[in-house]
């Protein structure tokens, strides 16, 4: 019994230092984060990552009976691409320019913006567990402060939910660039596939800034909230309340 006093009153000052001191020292240094030049780029064509990769010489058809010549078909191209089908593409090989790299420029802003995400989802853990354990057992009446305290923890657990989003977002860029990049390699003549990676590259960038924003906000949101409500928060019932006859 103890032992869970202990974590009680651990878990109690943790959460108070985050939202009294912690929330409103992060929201500071996320609001100076969007300030950095890294997050305000006029022209968006300077975080563009040029995609090296060659466009092999086209297939020459023949008068064969097939319309192809076999040994062209077969043939290996001084690009290390060796046409496969005419029709399906081409069927890499090697790499002549090494591996495709990721558009760094990007990848250096998630690496950023990723320990700023996973910060926030535990900090809001650390404070929904502080409110859920004030909630006091159930009676009838006098449950205004208990409706409060369960309006804090479901909005803790949005900004939870919401955090987690970005990560899947994340994600979903790197796997859709992945399938574009692999689109180029096997139609690598179709100029549209190299567009569209620098489309998506642009909305990333975008929506890494929205996310730095949504993440300053929450701080501020959460700070103010949880303060303004503070003492209903710690005391939700009042223990001497005046009768009503």
């Amino acid at each position: 019994m103890s032992s869970l006093l202990k974590v009680d009153r651990e878990m109690k000052t943790k959460a108070e230092h985050l939202v009294a001191s912690f929330f409103p020292r992060k929201l500071l240094q996320l609001d100076n984060f969007l300030k950095e030049p890294i997050l305000n780029v006029i022209d968006l064509k300077e975080i563009h990552s040029e995609i090296k990769f060659k466009v092999p010489d086209p297939i020459l058809f023949n008068n064969s009976h097939d319309g192809v010549d076999m040994n062209t078909k077969k043939r290996k191209l001084e690009d290390g691409v060796t046409v496969e089908s005419w029709q399906g593409g081409t069927k890499t090989l090697v790499m002549p320019e090494g591996m495709l790299k990721c558009n760094t420029k990007l990848v250096d802003l998630i690496e950023r913006v990723k320990p700023e995400i996973r910060t926030l989802i535990e900090k809001c853990n650390t404070v929904k567990m502080w409110v859920q354990l004030l909630i006091p057992r159930i009676e009838d009446g006098n449950n205004f402060g208990v409706s409060i305290q369960e309006e804090t923890v479901a909005e803790l657990r949005t900004v939870e939910s919401e955090a987690a989003s970005y990560l899947d977002q994340i994600s979903r860029y790197y796997m859709t660039r992945a399938k574009l990049v692999s689109k180029i390699v096997k139609y690598p003549h179709v100029e549209d596939y190299r567009r569209t990676i620098s489309e998506i590259d642009e909305k990333e960038y975008i929506s890494l800034k929205i996310i730095v924003s949504e993440l300053r906000n929450q701080y501020v949101i959460l700070h103010d909230m949880i303060l303004k409500n503070i003492e209903k928060i710690k005391k939700p019932r009042n223990c001497n309340s005046e009768a009503l006859y």
